[in-house]
C-alpha cells in the first residue's frame, strides 16, 4: 500500500476555498430581544415571532424590521442593520494574509463578516392609557 503525502500548498488553498470568517465564526447568530415589561409580541419583517424575551438564529447579512407590541403599550418599531463586525474583519485580514482570494470572497457573500446591530435589542416600553389600561 502506498502512502501519499499532500503537499502543504493543496491545503492552505482548500482552507482559503472555505474562506476563514465563514468557517470561524459562520453564517448566522444568535439574536435576542428583550423587553421591559416581558411577554411582548415580537414581529420581525422576515414573518418570524416571538414572545419577549427571545432569541431567534438570524443570518448575518440581513437587515430587517422589528414591530414590538403589548397590549396597553406603545408599539415599538426598530431597524436592525448587518454591518461589518471586528471579529469578521480578522477572518477577512486571514484570507488576504493566506492568499486567498476566493475564501474572501466566500466570506463577502456569505455575510460571515457581518453581525447583527443592536444586538441585544433591549427595548423600555412606555404604558398608553386606553379603554381597559390601568395608569401606572
Amino acid at each position: 500500500m502506498k502512502l501519499r503525502i499532500v503537499h502543504p500548498f493543496l491545503l492552505l488553498g482548500i482552507a482559503a476555498l472555505g474562506g476563514c470568517a465563514t468557517i470561524t465564526r459562520g453564517t448566522t447568530e444568535a439574536w435576542t430581544v428583550e423587553t421591559d415589561p416581558p411577554n411582548a409580541e415580537v414581529e420581525l419583517s422576515s414573518g418570524e415571532r416571538c414572545l419577549s424575551p427571545c432569541t431567534l438564529q438570524k443570518k448575518r447579512k440581513e437587515t430587517f424590521m422589528v414591530t414590538i407590541r403589548k397590549e396597553c403599550y406603545r408599539p415599538v418599531q426598530t431597524q436592525v442593520v448587518s454591518q461589518v463586525a471586528g471579529a469578521g474583519a480578522a477572518g477577512m485580514a486571514g484570507n488576504v494574509i493566506v492568499g486567498g482570494i476566493i475564501g474572501a470572497g466566500v466570506d463577502a457573500a456569505s455575510g460571515a463578516t457581518k453581525e447583527l446591530k443592536p444586538n441585544p435589542l433591549v427595548v423600555r416600553l412606555e404604558p398608553e392609557n386606553g379603554p381597559g389600561c390601568r395608569r401606572r
